[in-house]
């Protein structure tokens, strides 16, 4: 499940670095590797790297990585990166920011390790399918490492720009999603064995693996009001 737009509006070229903050279970990662990038996969979370790093060698395998492409895998905190200024490319941050009280701290390190002139992209939950997901289920946010906030549109593009990103362009993803995780909070986030969450995420799997006409061009007409995900793409100027 890919959210970030790498066809136009994040493209990334063989040779880029890239660098995917939060990684988690690799998704953006892989999906930049198989564009040639040079990908670090950055999470706090080191049996997710494990997993991430163990795909990189699958990849490998497989062919799947174009010549000059690596993958490599980094444990730290967002909030405080061990990287120099100005050293990636392209850095991505998926769903992380919701997750972290300090995260005006963490989009300023999005801003100090990309180089001038490239580009972030950012997603967060869309605010009003995540409120119906908060109100129909206490434990879906109140866990530990759970969503603590839930942003506005214009909030999260402000603060980027208050971190000296220049946002240009957003979207909508995902909107298949939101019932699925309304569902689940109807029913108890933890409860996977229920007859209707199982049915959805079976046919969330299929849309996955198939990508058929018929649901990509109902998640596309339905993105701008239901979609799950909302996207910033930023660029950091060029040093004046």
């Amino acid at each position: 499940m890919i959210t970030m737009d790498f066809d136009s509006a994040f493209p990334v070229s063989p040779g880029m670095s890239v660098l995917d903050v939060g990684a988690g279970q690799g998704r953006h990662s892989f999906e930049a590797l198989r564009r040639g990038g040079v990908v670090t996969a950055f999470d706090q979370s080191e049996s997710d790297l494990a997993d991430i790093k163990t795909m990189f060698g699958a990849m490998e395998l497989e062919g799947e990585v174009p010549a000059g492409a690596s993958g490599t895998v980094l444990h730290g905190d967002a909030r405080s990166m061990p990287f120099e200024d100005n050293s990636f490319d392209r850095v991505i941050a998926s769903e992380i920011l919701e997750h972290v009280h300090e995260d005006e701290q963490v989009m300023a390190e999005l801003f100090r390790v990309v180089k001038p002139g490239g580009l972030v992209a950012v997603s967060v939950p869309r605010s009003w399918p995540e409120k119906v997901c908060w109100k129909l289920s206490d434990s879906y946010h109140e866990v530990e490492g759970g969503h603590i906030r839930i942003y506005r549109a214009s909030e999260l593009v402000e603060r980027l720009e208050r971190a000296g990103l220049a946002p240009y362009k957003q979207h909508h993803a995902h909107a298949l999603h939101a019932p699925y995780w309304w569902l689940k909070c109807a029913v108890g986030p933890d409860n996977n064995d229920n007859p209707a969450v199982k049915a959805y995420h079976r046919l969330l799997v299929w849309d996955m693996m198939k990508a058929p006409f018929v649901t990509r061009a109902a998640e596309n007409a339905l993105n701008p009001v239901a979609g799950k995900s909302f996207v910033v793409y930023s660029r950091k100027p060029e040093a004046v």
